[in-house]
């Protein structure tokens, strides 16, 4: 082999290396460890009221980091054959065939392993309680147990999904409050319209697929009912901060107009013969970060 055919190869053998890193980083889908943990980093500020030590801060978002990586392996390793059915999904690494389902199993468990060690190591015992608490709720009772089987399934996978800004909360306070509780219901309660709102576009996809949320079970009519309820109480609980003495007037102002803005769309969407709202997603989508820089431009403040 001349000089010409080994640089080729070796060139060939760097690009499958990158190529490989790039379908392992799309495995534990990076766009939602980032909104996790900027998630995370909100609580951190509201519980500390600014930054607190940089060693907590990096190791609390480095294991939710792993933890949430760990889960999304997990998620895709039991999901294989109906994110195969589903062609939103078609394309992640396991539907696909990039990598084996053997593959993500054993990447999701190295993971979860890791955070384990890391928030065990770096971070305070409740933030790795909960951290834990998190990826079993999710990957065994949601994907595993309920998610093919019922709608019941999101008010469960809910529960995992509200966890970041407590984990970086109780990283700080190291106990659970009635602050805590603002926090996870906030983001309990927002995840089910802002779900259901998208789970409409693809309902015939979740429908092929057998996957039985509440577009696919109940109908389109039902689900409508369902986001324009929940958007009423999305408005309620995000009073709670403040009832609480957590915030201030300015974070009540933010709440209460964009939980109004919220519950009008809502109702809209109810008494429209549209069946897909994703004006009402996207909404969604801006609505939650508003009320969390809300929340911490007004306790930083205080």
């Amino acid at each position: 082999m001349n000089s010409g055919d080994t640089l080729s190869a070796e060139r060939e053998e760097r690009n499958l290396t990158f190529a490989t890193l790039l379908t392992y980083v799309a495995l534990v889908k990076p766009w939602i460890v980032v909104m996790v943990l900027v998630s995370t980093l909100g609580g951190i500020f509201m519980a500390h009221k600014g930054l607190p030590d940089t060693s907590l801060i990096v190791w609390t978002l480095f294991g939710v980091g792993l933890a949430t990586a760990s889960a999304a392996a997990l998620n895709n390793f039991i999901d294989t054959d109906i994110d195969a059915r589903m062609k939103r999904t078609s394309r992640r690494p396991t539907a696909s065939g990039a990598i084996s389902p053997e593959n993500a199993l054993a990447t999701g468990l190295v993971l979860a392993v890791s955070s384990v060690v890391v928030m065990s190591y770096g971070s305070t015992p409740v933030a790795s309680s909960l951290c834990i608490a998190s990826i079993f709720i999710y990957v065994v009772p949601y994907t595993y147990c309920l998610k093919r089987t019922t709608p019941l399934a999101t008010f469960v996978g809910g529960i995992a999904g509200a966890f970041p800004p407590v984990i970086g909360y109780v990283a700080v306070k190291q106990q659970i409050d009635l602050s805590v509780l603002c926090l996870f219901l906030v983001l309990y309660v927002w995840q089910h319209p802002h779900f259901w709102a998208l789970a409409l576009k693809y309902r015939k996809d979740y429908t092929r697929a057998g996957v039985m949320n509440l577009p696919a079970s109940r109908g389109v009519d039902e689900t409508k009912k369902q986001i324009a309820l929940w958007s009423v109480l999305l408005l309620i609980v995000s009073t709670l901060p403040y009832m609480v003495g957590m915030t201030g007037t300015l974070y009540l102002s933010v709440a209460v107009f964009t939980g109004a803005l919220f519950v009008a769309l809502s109702f809209w969407f109810l008494m429209s013969r549209q069946e897909i709202a994703m004006n009402l997603f996207f909404y969604s989508i801006v609505h939650l970060p508003m009320l969390y820089c809300a929340m911490v431009v007004d306790i930083i403040q205080d």
